[in-house]
């Protein structure tokens, strides 16, 4: 049987379907290409349409006898959510909604989403773990927490079971810096980092220096790309083995600053990053790590990678494909 990865030509999306592959799984995916590359997919069967396409997705589903899916179509920007608050809810909610009709009209019990920590908005305490309020602040956020919410009545009033992964700052590239991220679509620190490295745009702001944290500058959760296409993996496994639906925190449990994410690209590049000084940005936490327990206990996933790993891979990735995929 066959996993059906949407949003697979995406940048996490891409990077879970080749390791699904080399795990010798059959695997087919499927995507809009409005952000997506072809090139990323590789030699894996690519479907072009859009998940809100019922017909082309059954046909799909019944060519290649897909029995499970893992689901990472949707746009991904808070910034851009705030701005386009209807095209989020268009397409991450109501596509979601189409895919998940075709889902059961086919017969497909199990679901693995890719969710977000954004669905948490700015936590109350550290880390932060899966019982904590969902208080969204973007229409991005929100439209994953809406999404969670009809995986877990349908998980109620059907068979479906799914896993709803809770993903915090994903970043880095395959390690031989074969595959990674397009950062023509992205405001991450990490692609905006390698960007300023290969003089692709101006010094990068740091906003923010008087922050309480060791170094003054703001804390997040980077976790390795690959750790988080392995946690998919996982998720998987868990509902294959008849394991019950779960949401999840994909992080490593560790925070790291504006300071320690520079330091550790320009080891990997051996140059300095260019940068000036800015004014904190309005809303931005002082930190955000996760509470990792979950997915130890309950998928058996821990992160291999850190962030001098992750850094290195991105520049392995940027600095070797400049334009990206190309295409």
């Amino acid at each position: 049987m066959t996993i059906l990865v949407t949003g697979g030509a995406g940048y996490i999306g891409s990077h879970t379907a080749r390791l699904l592959a080399e795990r010798g799984r059959e695997v087919v995916a499927v995507d809009s290409l409005e952000r997506g590359h072809r090139a990323a997919v590789g030699d894996l069967p690519l479907v072009v349409a859009d998940v809100s396409d019922r017909a082309a997705l059954a046909e799909l589903i019944d060519a290649h006898r897909v029995d499970s899916v893992v689901h990472f179509a949707a746009y991904k920007a808070a910034g851009e959510s705030m701005e386009h608050p209807g095209r989020y809810f268009h397409n991450n909610v109501g596509a979601t909604a189409a895919l998940l009709d075709t889902v059961a009209a086919a017969g497909i019990e199990r679901f693995v989403f890719s969710s977000s920590a954004a669905v948490y908005g700015t936590p109350e305490s550290l880390p932060v773990t899966e019982d904590a309020p969902v208080r969204p602040e973007s229409p991005y956020g929100e439209s994953k927490a809406m999404v969670e919410t009809m995986l877990a009545w349908l998980g109620r009033l059907t068979p479906l079971r799914s896993v709803s992964l809770r993903y915090f700052n994903a970043a880095g590239a395959w390690p031989d810096g074969s595959l990674g991220e397009d950062w023509s679509l992205t405001t991450n620190l990490v692609p905006v980092v390698m960007k300023s490295l290969l003089g692709r745009r101006p010094p990068l702001e740091i906003f923010g220096t008087d922050y309480p944290t060791p170094d003054g500058t703001a804390v997040r959760d980077y976790v390795h790309v690959l750790d988080l296409a392995e946690a998919h993996v996982a998720a998987l496994d868990h509902l294959e083995a008849g394991g019950e639906s779960s949401v999840v925190n994909l992080g490593t449990g560790v925070g790291s600053s504006v300071r320690q994410v520079l330091a550790a690209a320009e080891a990997a590049a051996g140059r300095e990053v260019p940068t000036v000084l800015a004014e904190r940005r309005p809303g931005d936490p002082v930190a955000v790590y996760a509470d990792n327990r979950r997915a130890a206990e309950l998928l058996g996933w821990r992160p291999r990678f850190g962030l001098d790993d992750i850094l290195a891979s991105a520049w392995a990735w940027h600095s070797t494909h400049p334009d990206g995929h190309g295409d």
